[in-house]
């Protein structure tokens, strides 16, 4: 979770709530024991057993003998797993499980992997016959486990290699020479369970981890950053180190709330549009409900900040004091916080210019600590991220125009893959994608999502990135909406061309992507939550037609291959957005660029210079020069 030693002992280290259940000889619980705060730890005795040590005060701790243990991980993503060991005096006197609940994810997840790759290559010695147990000390000491070695991980590798390599032979393979049974150590009948845990993931940066820490520790945080510096991945990974209960993910929009797993600030709230006077959303705010979501809440996720109204968040604050009945800022709850406010303000109606949070007149009480991501993950040429630099703060020299303007003739895409258009108005959208799939000669292919809850088919229409019916032919052009392969270029906003269907089954589409992979795509879960905290799920395939797609739901997306008119662009940032999609410049067309369409707010302009001052750095682009074409362009309409 954080780099260096520290995080390979947190690995072994679990704190979460536990239910210790002492089964029958058949199988059923007949005592339990629940345990609201517990350390699970994992280590070895003076005998090289591999041990999980139970720590619940004031009781004394229990350790549990590992290595013919089975885990039960199918709710490892929500916090909750199972680990059921063998009986201190064998399978006659039954088995212990242990139900690990309220863990957090990320954590959990370190923990098992931990635990598996342990149980693999180095479980220790069997035990001993039940005399030899009975009659022999007790084992005393308990040295916390060595983190995982290099040779650990290619030993387990290994391992399933070979056991893939013997499933895939066309005969049996022999059984094992049985051993003498009078020199064979008896064996449990609860096998180690074959986990298939998703691999460690990347450390995270020195400013990730900052931030990390800080949340950990209880501080109320807004983190920061230009397009592509990881704040989403930085958010799940916080989400994935908290504790679910008393954590509550949320967006000001519907589809950066599906990203998260989560629901919208207007829903967790439960004011309805927060238009309403004071006293009114108080009141909506009371029922049993909705109170009771405030009541529980512990901490509060806000991601696309940049999106949500003063006005908004100072109800929001006074609300969850009124509610809680605390006079702390925002009612004692711990504020997670992300966004770029140089990018897509809030929607706001009329000619007034729009309010953003850090103009609260509750925010600086409310969020003392901020911090800003600087390095850039999603493209690699420092050129293209010194010029989207410039961009996002309304500079827009000679060179930068020169440099866009070039863009008009590049061919972005090949393979019968072509670039996608993003535009500023959604009606563009579904018009274009409509119009491009009719005049697709072939058969029309549909596939309908199922979902969990029918009724709430609105919400998760507008929440979910998966439409509920998705129409394809033959030559459609598509984008992935999820991660399914990172490593083979398979991610969210990966651009690709369908050239078929299977004959089996649903049909299922085969999709040729523009990183050179032809991939039989299948259906894929999202899940989001309602105002009632209900969770929903809606399973389709994780795909959209790409002809088109909105600025607005592009935020967050690395695409492939772009293609942006801006003639239309309405609002300061709108701009840099659709331009930091791109991954590359040659990956991008821009058509018909005209200077004045790159403006920003000087309101967020002053912010973001008062941050950095008070940290010691400059707002300027590494290649910006002094020339007077260099100033920023501000919005016309402010």
């Amino acid at each position: 979770m954080l780099p260096g030693p520290e995080a390979d002992r947190e690995d072994a280290e679990l704190r979460c709530r536990v239910a210790v259940e002492e089964l029958s000889p058949g199988g059923q619980p007949r005592r339990r024991r629940a345990l609201r705060s517990a350390r699970l730890s994992l280590g070895r005795n003076e005998r090289r057993e591999l041990l999980l040590r139970l720590q619940a005060p004031p009781g004394p701790p229990r350790c549990f003998p590992l290595r013919a243990a089975r885990l039960f991980t199918r709710f490892a993503a929500a916090g909750r797993s199972t680990v059921r060991v063998p009986g201190p005096g064998g399978p006659p006197q039954g088995a212990v499980q242990l139900l690990l609940s309220d863990c957090p994810p990320e954590r959990l997840r370190r923990f098992l992997r931990t635990l598996r790759l342990k149980l693999a290559t180095a479980p220790g010695p069997g035990p001993g016959s039940t005399r030899a147990q009975l009659l022999g000390p007790r084992p005393r000491d308990f040295i916390t486990i060595s983190p995982v070695q290099a040779d650990e991980l290619r030993r387990a590798a290994a391992t399933r290699g070979s056991e893939s390599s013997s499933t895939r032979g066309k005969g049996t393979p022999e059984p094992p020479a049985r051993s003498d049974p009078s020199t064979e150590a008896p064996k449990w009948p609860l096998p180690v369970k074959k986990l298939n845990l998703p691999p460690s993931k990347p450390r995270l940066s020195v400013e990730q981890a900052a931030v990390l820490r800080a949340v950990l520790q209880g501080q109320s945080v807004f983190f920061t950053g230009s397009a592509g510096t990881g704040k989403s991945y930085l958010l799940k990974r916080i989400l994935g180190s908290l504790p679910p209960t008393g954590t509550v993910a949320t967006a000001s929009t519907g589809v950066a709330a599906c990203h998260i797993g989560g629901t919208t600030l207007h829903a967790f709230a439960g004011i309805g549009s927060g238009q309403a006077p004071l006293a009114q959303c108080v009141a909506l705010a009371q029922r049993p409900g909705v109170r009771q979501a405030w009541l529980s809440c512990q901490r509060l996720v806000i991601d696309e900040i940049s999106m949500v109204e003063a006005e908004l968040f100072d109800k929001l604050e006074a609300v969850a004091r009124m509610v809680r009945q605390q006079d702390k800022p925002f009612g004692g709850i711990q504020l997670i916080i992300c966004g770029d406010f140089l990018q897509l303000p809030p929607v706001t109606k009329g000619t007034q210019p729009p309010q953003f949070c850090f103009q609260a007149k509750s925010w600086r009480k409310c969020v003392p600590v901020t911090m800003e991501l600087t390095e850039v993950w999603r493209q690699a040429d420092q050129t293209f991220i010194s010029l989207l630099q410039a961009v996002r703060l309304g500079r827009c020299s000679e060179e930068v125009t020169r440099q866009l303007r070039a863009t008009e003739a590049h061919k972005v895409g090949c393979d019968g893959i072509v670039a996608t258009r993003l535009c500023t108005h959604q009606d563009d959208v579904a018009l274009t994608n409509e119009k491009q799939l009719r005049e697709l000669p072939g058969e029309l292919h549909c596939f309908e999502a199922m979902d969990s809850a029918p009724e709430h088919t609105r919400t998760l229409d507008a929440q979910c990135p998966a439409s509920r019916l998705l129409q394809l032919k033959k030559g459609a052009q598509v984008m992935l909406l999820k991660n399914l392969a990172v490593s083979r270029g398979l991610v969210n906003g990966a651009r690709g061309v369908v050239v078929g269907f299977e004959p089996q089954g649903r049909g299922l589409p085969q999709v040729r992507f523009l990183c050179g992979i032809t991939e039989v795509i299948r259906t894929e879960c999202w899940t989001v939550q309602n105002p009632a905290g209900q969770r929903l799920r809606r399973q389709q395939l994780p795909l959209q037609l790409a002809w088109a797609i909105s600025i607005h739901k592009s935020q967050g997306m690395s695409l492939d291959c772009v293609e942006i008119s801006l003639a239309r662009v309405f609002t300061s940032g709108q701009a840099y957005v659709a331009l930091s999609r791109a991954r590359n410049l040659q990956g991008l067309r821009v058509l018909d660029f005209n200077p004045m369409v790159v403006r920003c707010d000087p309101r967020v302009l002053h912010f973001y210079a008062t941050l950095r001052h008070a940290r010691g750095l400059s707002l300027e682009s590494p290649n910006d020069d002094e020339e007077t074409s260099d100033q920023e362009n501000v919005d016309p309409n402010l």
